[in-house]
């Protein structure tokens, strides 16, 4: 909907910021309601060019129109580098612009996100509940799954022939091969499987195509794209409404009931901190009314620094399916009980810009790409100015604590080992990276090969300590009527893929608020009823 036929529309009951990963499942859950107005804003477009669509050109969409692009501050331990950001910016979000990896998270996540809540609703033997009910699998299953709900969720038919090769190469050195990495594999330390994707085939489905799409037509949704929001209106300690740029004009819509943030872990707290909820004294800097003090609003930011090894091809071998069909988890650095190491393969070359420069990359290669699963460092999302234009203010941390750095070694050196084994021997002419360049100073090409998954989480967590921003029901603290619910909500980072959770986030997100609407429904009846009595 464009901005002219929304103009006289500006009242609705619930407004939801984000039509990504997350807001998508909110929005489809609340509109079965047909006496729930909402309203979702995208801050994109949406779009269904062949880099979206064709499952296998995702890396195309980085840096493109569709990714906000976001930059981090130089990392000293990335010698100084800075990394990009990305996050997607159009309707389904990540999910539109990702790799397209359905990774349920592993039970000692779910189980902690419980127990920092205090909540069981969030333990994993509730949210496989959940995970059954919105799961259409295809694939081979060693646990319940679901096979009715609307999430369609595929283990590639014909995957590359280096995704069993590598799977094949974990178990020669120790690690246990599985079914598909979503069942019992996600009970365990170390595991090795054909991936689970979220595309049919050649074809990428995102998260809105699965829950929005096919309801568009709904008369009390209202899509309204391009559409840039700058804050949380709060009148009286209750989030009202929203400020938004729209076609160059802001505008403010009123919400009578709900304002839910689905912005992502970089948005959520920027928006968050531009309303005055945050740390009082970096919101009084830039002279921004103070709403509520959280000092944990942008803070606990982390993500999956991986550090990706490339091996050549013998013979032509292109990239097919989503490029990326296994996944493998080890325990190699701790004795907790899930793994500290995420591990994935690109049908491509994946490495730093800065290696890509200064290295003869050829295009007839794979990669490893393995990285830190549980990492210790954190970072912040801050503001940089008061404008609500201007550039976020990102520090990642990267391998800022020490633990992180040993683990990192011992990542590279885990990848050459299983890269070694005759099962990719027999399809790899040679290593590139780290290659024998670096392979005598690991910690240099630690420094020059680290980049993110763009798994960015935790910035505005769940929890019940002073640096908690929302509660157990996803409530912001202090602010009735204001939900989070996306990726920032994590105490800590999932292991593996984020986007999975994310929907789970998104269910719950709607259970709580349909719980919450109902009373409200409820309220209106009576009162017409009176009314008309």
């Amino acid at each position: 909907m464009n901005a002219a036929s929304i103009a006289r529309s500006t009242e609705f009951d619930v407004i939801i910021c984000g039509a990504g990963t997350s807001g998508s499942v909110i929005a489809r859950r609340l509109t079965e309601n047909r006496d729930i107005k909402v309203l979702l804003l995208e801050s994109g477009d949406k779009s269904y060019t062949p880099t979206i669509t064709e499952a296998v050109r995702w890396p195309e969409n980085l840096a493109s129109d569709h990714d906000w692009m976001f930059h981090a501050e130089g990392e000293p331990g990335l010698g100084g580098r800075s990394l990009l950001m990305s996050m997607g910016r159009v309707v389904g979000g990540s999910s539109s612009i990702n790799a397209m990896i359905w990774a349920r998270g592993h039970k000692e996540d779910w189980d902690h996100y419980a127990e920092e809540s205090g909540d069981p609703s969030w333990n994993y033997e509730n949210i496989l509940k959940i995970y059954q009910r919105i799961e259409d699998y295809r694939g081979n299953a060693d646990t319940e799954r679901g096979s009715q709900g609307p999430v369609k969720v595929f283990q590639p038919a014909d995957p590359h022939p280096v995704a069993p090769a590598l799977v094949e190469a974990a178990a020669s050195v120790g690690i246990p091969t599985f079914a598909n990495p979503n069942g019992l594999m996600m009970q365990e330390r170390n595991g090795a499987a054909i991936s689970d994707v979220r595309a049919d085939g050649k074809t990428r489905i995102t998260i809105y195509d699965s829950y929005l799409r096919p309801v568009d037509h709904r008369e009390n949704l209202t899509l309204l794209t391009n559409a840039n929001v700058h804050r949380v209106v709060v009148h009286n300690g209750r989030a009202t409404g929203v400020d938004v740029l729209v076609e160059g004009k802001l505008q403010r819509f009123r919400a009578s009931e709900h304002v839910v943030l689905c912005s992502g872990a970089i948005n959520t707290p920027r928006i968050l901190l531009q309303s005055g909820i945050g740390n009082s004294e970096e919101i009084r800097r830039f002279g921004i009314d103070v709403v509520n003090h959280l000092p944990g609003v942008g803070e606990n930011l982390q993500d999956h620094i991986c550090f990706p090894s490339i091996f050549q091809f013998k013979s032509e071998m292109p990239a097919r399916g989503n490029g990326s069909e296994a996944t493998l988890y080890a325990s190699i650095g701790s004795e907790c009980a899930s793994p500290d190491v995420i591990m994935c393969q690109g049908e491509f070359p994946i490495c730093s810009p800065e290696l890509a420069h200064a290295n003869d990359i050829p295009a007839n290669a794979w990669s490893l790409v393995a990285g830190l699963a549980r990492p210790h460092s954190r970072g912040q999302v801050k503001l940089r100015q008061a404008d609500p234009l201007s550039d976020i203010l990102l520090r990642l941390n990267t391998l800022s604590h020490p633990d992180d750095v040993r683990l990192a070694k011992q990542i590279v050196e885990l990848c050459r080992d299983i890269g070694d084994q005759p099962a990719l021997r027999s399809l790899t002419q040679r290593q590139v990276l780290p290659g024998g360049k670096y392979g005598s100073d690991i910690d240099e090409f630690v420094k020059l090969s680290g980049v993110p998954f763009w798994h960015q989480t935790c910035t505005a967590k769940m929890g019940r300590d002073e640096m908690s921003v929302v509660d157990s029901r996803l409530k912001v603290y202090g602010i009735e009527n204001l939900t989070v619910a996306d990726g920032s909500i994590f105490p800590r980072i999932p292991t593996g893929n984020t986007m999975a959770p994310c929907v789970i986030v998104g269910e719950r997100a709607a259970d709580i608020l349909q719980q919450d609407l109902l009373k409200y429904t409820m309220r209106s009846a009576n009162a017409e009823a009176e009314f008309r009595y």
